[in-house]
């Protein structure tokens, strides 16, 4: 099957948005409404396993804050309040880090989306992340230049069911009018990598410190980075052929018919 498509995920894939926007945004809305506790690293890769912001919102405060809607001063407030009002500040200060430029692309992010338009492949945005949150990332990080050049976003609230349920994968393929045989996807977690597999789509990870120890035995190829000319990545699973980076004709080989009966995912570059 030819490769027509590659489609990126978002947060921990094209920037480290968790660790340098996210996470200090979250903690910094916790202290500005008078909240005590804060999200350390080790904490919030456990949160990660959540899909999406609100349900790490509501996840915490039910198994690590149960007592905040017993005896705080809004009693009375449902948990939605709580996850609402605390959301909404932490978007606000998401987007100040990302107009200030402290969340830039991850290395090869650029590099690669270039050369797949050269190529003549198309581009997707696959993400959990509503349209409100995704909108700085690609504003500040990708900038409209780069994002001119991608034809499909597909975001968590238009689906029923975010990842690692397929469905957002499948609705990208669909407004891409390919299969998702035809895509390769890029991602960062464990729970992405499901996503992507569950709906055909064969995946390339990239790890981050906040998911490198994730499960990824499902991926066709798993490295440290994207990788860049002068500055080659870290090959965890798999085999880069070619060059110390990931290039389309790396990811054209994951798009090769893998043995009857195989994972379409246990193919190596």
């Amino acid at each position: 099957m030819t490769l027509r498509a590659l489609l990126f995920d978002v947060d921990g894939t094209i920037a480290d948005t968790e660790a340098l926007g996210h996470r200090p945004a979250y903690n910094r809305a916790f202290r500005e409404l008078g909240l005590s506790f804060r999200w350390g690293p080790k904490l919030y890769r456990k949160l990660l396993k959540q899909p999406g912001g609100r349900e790490r919102l509501r996840y915490y405060f039910e198994h690590y804050q149960p007592e905040l809607g017993e005896h705080s001063a809004e009693a009375s407030a449902s948990m939605d309040a709580w996850v609402g009002r605390v959301h909404e500040l932490k978007s606000h200060h998401f987007h100040r880090y990302m107009r200030r430029g402290r969340v830039p692309l991850r290395p090869g992010v650029a590099r690669l989306m270039r050369e797949a338009r050269e190529a003549g492949l198309r581009l997707a945005i696959v993400t959990n992340a509503s349209r409100k949150t995704l909108g700085p990332v690609l504003k500040y990080s990708l900038g409209p230049e780069m994002m001119a050049e991608v034809d499909v976003i597909a975001s968590g609230e238009e689906v029923q069911n975010k990842k690692p349920a397929p469905d957002i994968y499948l609705l990208a393929a669909q407004r891409l009018g390919l299969k998702p045989e035809e895509c390769v996807a890029l991602e960062d977690s464990e729970m992405g990598l499901e996503a992507a597999a569950a709906a055909g789509v064969r995946v390339v990870v990239t790890v981050n410190a906040d998911t490198v120890e994730q499960d990824f035995a499902e991926a066709s190829l798993v490295v440290g980075s994207l990788g860049e000319p002068g500055a080659p990545t870290r090959v965890l699973k798999g085999r880069l052929s070619g060059h110390g980076w990931v290039t389309i004709d790396a990811l054209r080989q994951l798009c090769e018919p893998p043995p009857a009966g195989a994972n379409p995912n246990s193919r190596v570059a």
